[in-house]
């Protein structure tokens, strides 16, 4: 269905845990975050509704996010639930890659085909200051078994200034190198990002080309389901630039977001959604009512300049 603004409404984004094994500094502090207790996550019975009552509204993407996803135990179980439901053509995941040389063969099994690696920086040292915990060598496997079962791997890269800023055109060639598109995602002021600086489309897209020239609009398409602005060399190779704070795409936005305690979000940087929970899990009648009058409600999008958004994480939004 379309929203009040005229959008067509088709991807929604499932949060199925707020839990992460990293702490990147742009998402959460150190010590964590209180997490959601157990009972108040859905069960993949009550994802696959609110999944089912979403399809009837016309949404026919699903992306599987966190927290991190695979922390979530039998997601390949999910994914075969959500191939099942009608209207439902593609499921895919987002994930920082440290649990995929485990579960990637089952994920692709279930219908995984392609995944979203998120990936910052290309040196050890940094990553593991970066992410507080992780270490490189484990993302880069997982990356290696997700190309290795098949499945189509993108990078995600959010370029902050004072930490990775250097290192913009070696993620690129990294990709080229390794026949995977790189999405530079402009870091949101949402959470503890706001506290960070990030690079803006324009000062990436400058730095590619004084280092890399040549490149033009990747076949005038976007990489997927989301907003990139995609461009490629003719020996090719591939990055996106997906600008939600200075090229703001919120006219063409094209999603809503699930929670992993049942929250439909609406927008990134709104705070009200829709409880689901009641219809879930009380017998309440009408979810799709509810969910139509919701998305036609959909606000015209973000003002990150006006509003405060210090007071959610990343981990617990669905990203």
């Amino acid at each position: 269905m379309r929203d009040q603004w005229g959008r067509a409404i088709t991807y929604v984004r499932v949060s199925v845990t707020d839990r992460c094994n990293l702490r990147c500094q742009y998402c959460m502090p150190q010590e964590g975050v209180p997490f959601l207790p157990h009972e108040a996550i859905l069960r993949f019975e009550e994802i696959v509704q609110a999944v089912q009552a979403l399809a009837v509204c016309g949404v026919s993407r699903v992306k599987l996010t966190g927290g991190e996803p695979l922390c979530r135990k039998n997601l390949p179980q999910l994914v075969r639930m959500l191939y099942d439901v009608p209207g439902i053509e593609e499921v895919t995941l987002t994930t920082n890659g440290i649990l995929l040389p485990q579960q990637a063969k089952a994920l692709f099994d279930a219908g995984i085909l392609r995944v979203n690696v998120s990936l910052d920086t290309l040196k050890p040292e940094r990553y593991a200051k970066m992410t507080r915990c992780g270490k490189l060598d484990d993302a880069l496997a997982g990356l290696r078994a997700a190309q290795q079962v098949g499945m189509h791997v993108k990078l995600n890269v959010v370029p902050v200034r004072g930490w990775n800023d250097d290192e913009v055109v070696d993620l690129v060639r990294f990709g080229k190198q390794n026949g995977v598109p790189v999405r530079f995602i402009e870091l949101m002021p949402v959470g503890l990002g706001a506290e960070q600086r990030g690079l803006s489309n324009a000062e990436v897209r400058d730095m590619v080309q004084q280092a890399m020239p040549g490149f033009t609009p990747f076949r005038g398409q976007t990489l997927g389901n989301g907003p990139a602005v995609c461009y490629g060399w003719s020996d090719g190779g591939v990055f996106g630039l997906i600008g939600a704070v200075h090229d703001r795409f919120c006219t063409s936005c094209n999603r809503v977001r699930l929670t992993a305690d049942g929250i439909l979000r609406l927008c990134l940087a709104h705070p009200d959604g829709l409880d689901l929970k009641p219809y879930l899990r009380a017998g309440k009648p009408g979810l799709v009512e509810a969910l139509q009058q919701a998305i036609l409600n959909k606000p015209l999008g973000h003002n990150f300049s006006g509003q405060q958004t210090d007071d959610r994480t990343m981990n617990g939004i669905g990203g």
